[in-house]
Parts: C-alpha cells; structure tokens; sequence
C-alpha cells in the first residue's frame, strides 16, 4: 500500500471549487461524463461512468471532502482528502490518497495529475 499526496492550484475560488468537487451537475461540466454525488456522509459515488467509485464520507463546506474509493476487496480502506485553501492565485488543494494498493499506484498519481486535477484547472482556465 502507498499513500500519494501533492498540492494542486486551481484557477477559482475555494467555494467555487468545492461545488465542482460536491456538485453531479457541475462534476458533469469539468468531467465530461455523468456523474452520482451527494454531500451526505455515507452516500455513495461514481465518477468517470464508474471508473471512480467510493463512499462519501466528511464534508466541511467550502473546505474540505474526504471519500472512502473503492479498490475490490482490502483490509485497508483507500482513503482521499481534498482540503481547499485559499491561495492568491484561486485556491490550493491539498490532496492526500491513503492506501492505494501497490499495482495501482502508478495509474492513481498520473490520474489525479492528469486527469482529475488537469481536468479541473482547464474547466477553470477556460473560462
């Protein structure tokens, strides 16, 4: 198991980056695909047409999200916290991904970098 963890600055306010992050309908925009979420702890998600799947479980409005992703079977959950901070340029994501099984390591860190972050910050850049 490997934890990943890397800062991020994205191009809008925290309370706008928040509703990208909590929002189907705004997670749909930047992603390009359907996406489930809700902001009730317990609530499960799905991202990417399923690609992403996990448990929703603390919200703190306009700060921070952590979600349970789901990796098949492990003893360990796999653990993402996106804490949003403002920073002069927009906002400073620190994200922090526990337990990421070894095999998937790899596809994991490029995905946050060039998918899911990348992916945000041209939704934002593009305005």
């Amino acid at each position: 198991m490997k934890d990943y963890k890397k800062y991020y600055i994205i191009p809008a306010e925290p309370e706008e980056v928040y509703v990208a992050l909590t929002n189907p309908y705004t997670l749909q925009l930047w992603t390009g695909e359907p996406a489930e979420m809700s902001t009730e702890p317990g609530s499960e998600f799905s991202l990417w047409e399923g690609s992403i799947t996990g448990k929703n479980l603390e919200f703190e409005e306009n700060s921070k999200l952590v979600q349970q992703w789901y990796f098949g079977e492990q003893e360990e959950p796999s653990i993402v916290t996106i804490k949003l901070h403002p920073h002069k340029y927009g906002t400073s994501a620190e994200l922090r991904h526990t337990n990421i099984p070894d095999e998937a390591y790899e596809d994991i860190a490029e995905g946050w970098d060039h998918a899911y972050f990348a992916s945000l910050i041209d939704f934002y850049e593009g305005e």
